[in-house]
Formats: structure tokens, C-alpha cells, sequence
């Protein structure tokens, strides 16, 4: 199936080969490449596996493996901490109060 040019898609490009990572980096990660995906618009049509040229929402231009048509985000910062969970109002409290110690 054929990806239209202007889609919004994620490529993979590989970073460092096993072989270029650094010395002090653990063996089981020194084993595999750093790898690298990210999303953009797709410059010309392709079929997922071929290898484009997309541009990223600040004007980058990347070449790598079209992976994804309309990729999701599926990142996330995890549980709340409690202790932070207060700090912007308690924050806010002491500037209205002139607190700057």
C-alpha cells in the first residue's frame, strides 16, 4: 500500500552500528544499534519499508525507513509524584506574599 506525499509518518534510522558505541556503554546495549524514529511529513509517495526523505514540523530534513502512516504518540512521564503534586500553588503563595528568601 502506497503512503501519499504530505502524510504525516515516522521513520527509523539507525544512529551507531553496534561496532561505533561507546566503551563504557553495557554489553548488552553495545550489541544493538542506537537507533533513532521520528515523525514528519512524507516528501514524496512510498511504501512502508522503502526509504524516504520526510520534514519534521521545524523544517528538518531526514532521510530513514518510512515505519508508521499517521503514527500515534505514545509517550508518557508516569505516575505523579506526590511531593511535586503541591508545589506550583505553594510556589504561587509565596510570590503573592513577597517571600524571595
Amino acid at each position: 500500500m502506497k503512503v501519499a506525499k504530505g502524510s504525516w509518518v515516522q521513520i527509523e534510522q539507525v544512529v551507531l552500528e553496534p561496532g561505533q558505541r561507546a566503551p563504557q556503554v553495557p554489553e548488552d546495549t553495545k550489541a544493538v544499534p542506537l537507533m533513532l524514529w521520528v515523525k514528519g511529513t512524507l516528501l514524496e509517495e512510498a511504501s512502508v519499508g522503502d526509504t524516504v526523505e520526510i520534514e519534521t514540523a521545524i523544517g528538518r530534513r531526514l532521510t530513514g525507513k518510512l515505519v508508521a502512516e499517521n503514527p500515534p504518540y505514545i509517550h508518557g512521564f508516569g505516575r505523579p509524584i506526590p511531593e511535586l503534586l503541591t508545589l506550583g500553588n505553594e510556589f504561587r503563595a509565596l510570590i503573592e506574599r513577597g517571600d524571595r528568601k
